[in-house]
């Protein structure tokens, strides 16, 4: 018999409106014996039954809804989570180029998977996950058949669920480095070493849309990392691209992916980009694409207000930079930062480099990150295309 987790009066409605996260604060008591991890049962204050999930009182997310249907939560049923995943992805984006599981947007939630070619990187997020974790593999290896799963389990948020951080091989075999083509442009993913999971998949639809912005353009791209909007850039028609970032060790990758792409108009040099982009300004350099993407300015709420002066800041600077009738894509992948909230920052900056500019689109993460409406903590990445005037 599951243990019952009964909430406190009135603080079903945001669970019961979808949202899948339950805070400690708001439960009220716990009925019958369970350990870290285990999958509960949630009720209201009325003992009405709401859903079942994972329960880690040591997390200040203490309860994740894995479903809202009275079902048994047993292979069967999480086969079936990972086997709706990869038929979405199948359906709508590139398989050999996605993430593959979205966490609390496929309903497995701190569970996510990126699929590089034929190789998946997992990363578990919650206890909850980390307990099933041998199961997931199992069933990752039969729905899906990579050659194999490597963990990267590398992130500090597992110290608020009460894990250590972890790396290595779970299943097959796994390369130093996976040979993965996104629109059309070969990448080198180091699964094993690189960030996150070794690459920012987000950006996959924004990259390919920054292709009219780019046939006989010079090009300037800060924050580059492997150089993926650079190399989009070059692609699609740019007669130079520049790309910006603080990490040589990025660039070498970069310069690699440009190398095995035979793409020559596009050179990488390493810079404080926040530096650069003054020395660039005060040199009186002009673009006609400038690319901004930053890694997040904040990992919580009260860092926000230095985060937001230092959009402001880079969006001032790439402003200045764009030749009257150019371009700027800038971005933001911090989740504190709520989309209206960069639209203003970047809307401050258009008026203090006194600079007209008209929205072409505001864009998201791509489709293998899927959002719930009713949880606006799954859409954190923004996406300016802007067209820059006088």
């Amino acid at each position: 018999m599951a243990a019952v987790v009964q909430l406190r009066k009135t603080r079903e409605t945001r669970v019961r409106a979808g949202h899948p996260w339950i805070y400690a604060s708001e439960i009220e008591n716990v009925v019958g014996a369970f350990e870290n991890g285990d999958i509960v049962d949630v009720h209201d204050f009325r003992g009405k039954w709401i859903g079942r999930g994972f329960y880690n009182p040591a997390s200040q997310i203490s309860l994740r809804i894995l479903t809202r249907n009275d079902e048994p939560c047993d292979r069967d049923f999480f086969a079936r989570r990972i086997r709706d995943a990869w038929e979405y992805r199948k359906l709508l984006c590139d398989p050999m180029s996605c993430r593959l599981i979205y966490s609390e947007s496929d309903f497995l939630p701190g569970l996510v998977v990126d699929k590089f070619a034929n190789t998946l990187v997992l990363q578990s997020l919650s206890l909850g996950i980390e307990r099933i974790k041998p199961m997931l593999c199992d069933l990752l290896m039969e729905i899906v058949q990579p050659d194999g799963i490597y963990e990267r389990s590398d992130v500090p948020v597992r110290r608020l669920e009460g894990l250590e951080q972890t790396t290595g091989l779970l299943r097959g075999e796994v390369p130093d480095r996976v040979d993965m083509v996104e629109n059309g442009i070969h990448f080198l993913v180091d699964v094993m070493h690189g960030q996150k999971t070794g690459f920012f998949l987000d950006q996959k639809e924004n990259r390919a849309a920054i292709a009219p912005f780019c046939k006989g353009a010079k090009v300037l791209d800060c924050f580059c990392h492997n150089g993926s909007f650079s190399l989009h850039a070059a692609k699609y028609g740019a007669d130079s691209v520049l790309g910006v970032d603080i990490s040589e060790e990025a660039l070498d990758v970069a310069r690699e992916n440009a190398r095995i792409n035979r793409l020559d108009r596009v050179s990488f040099e390493a810079h404080n980009c926040f530096d650069h982009l003054r020395e660039l300004t005060d040199s009186g350099e002009q673009f006609d694409l400038v690319i901004l993407d930053p890694p997040a300015f904040t990992k919580n709420k009260a860092a926000l207000p230095s985060a937001l002066r230092g959009y402001k800041e880079i969006n001032l600077r790439g402003l200045k930079l764009v030749r009257p009738g150019g371009f700027l894509v800038t971005c933001s992948c911090s989740q504190h930062v709520l989309p209206d909230a960069f639209q203003d920052i970047v809307n401050q900056a258009a008026r203090d480099a006194k600079k007209r500019v008209r929205l072409i689109e505001f864009r998201t993460q791509g489709k293998d990150h899927p959002l719930l409406p009713q949880a606006i903590e799954t859409k954190y990445l923004k996406c300016m295309l802007l067209q820059v005037m006088e």
